[in-house]
């Protein structure tokens, strides 16, 4: 990933946060802070320095445009699309219903909120499309909490400059132990799915 940000800059900020706030976690937190540290200008790359400004431009556009898709998809798929795709992600009707009565009680600052937690961040789109959430709300949280959360990234990682290697480093192995327990956690998740979703198939 971090060869990719270095040779294609803006670019790779772009596809890998659109993608990701689309409902595809492939690690844009990551990509954020590089991007970061490569506008720092601490890190050699083959191309010239980036902007913060405009790596931040960049990544806030790339989160909205992709969260929009994302509630897009839900809100015009909804049901029909469950039923297409819902046994092959372990969801049923009865999952939606759930969904959707919680979203209808506490949901809408979930669409705000929800962007500060990664991995979850990256339904809370579809999420909000589902629950059918009115799209003037939705924007509006969404610009709002895309741009506190690419902010705060890309400040972050132009703050380590550098030092991003070691912090890394450092980060790496606390990460092995975290992403271990992870795995385990989501095998026990989807052995439970796997049973509630053929029983009330059933």
């Amino acid at each position: 990933m971090e060869n990719f940000l270095a040779d294609w800059g803006y670019l790779a900020v772009f596809v890998l946060s659109f993608v990701s706030s689309m409902g595809l976690p492939v690690g844009a937190e990551v990509a954020l802070i590089y991007g970061g540290v490569l506008a720092s200008g601490q890190v050699t790359t083959g191309h010239h320095q980036l902007s913060l400004a405009l790596v931040i431009v960049v990544a806030v556009l790339a989160e909205v445009l992709g969260s929009l898709a994302g509630y897009l998809i839900g809100y015009f798929g909804g049901r029909p699309l469950v039923d297409r795709v819902g046994k092959y992600v372990l969801l049923t009707h009865k999952d939606l219903d759930r969904a959707e009565a919680w979203f209808n009680r506490r949901g809408e600052p979930f669409v705000l909120f929800g962007r500060f937690v990664p991995l979850l961040r990256s339904f809370v789109s579809f999420a909000a499309g589902l629950a059918e959430m009115a799209f003037a709300k939705f924007l509006v949280f969404t610009v709002i909490g895309c741009a506190v959360w690419c902010t705060a990234l890309v400040s972050l990682g132009y703050s380590l400059g550098s030092s991003y290697n070691h912090v890394l480093k450092v980060f790496s192995y606390a990460g092995y132990v975290a992403a271990v327990l992870v795995v385990i956690a989501v095998i026990i998740l989807f052995i439970h799915r796997f049973r509630v979703v053929r029983e009330e198939r059933h």
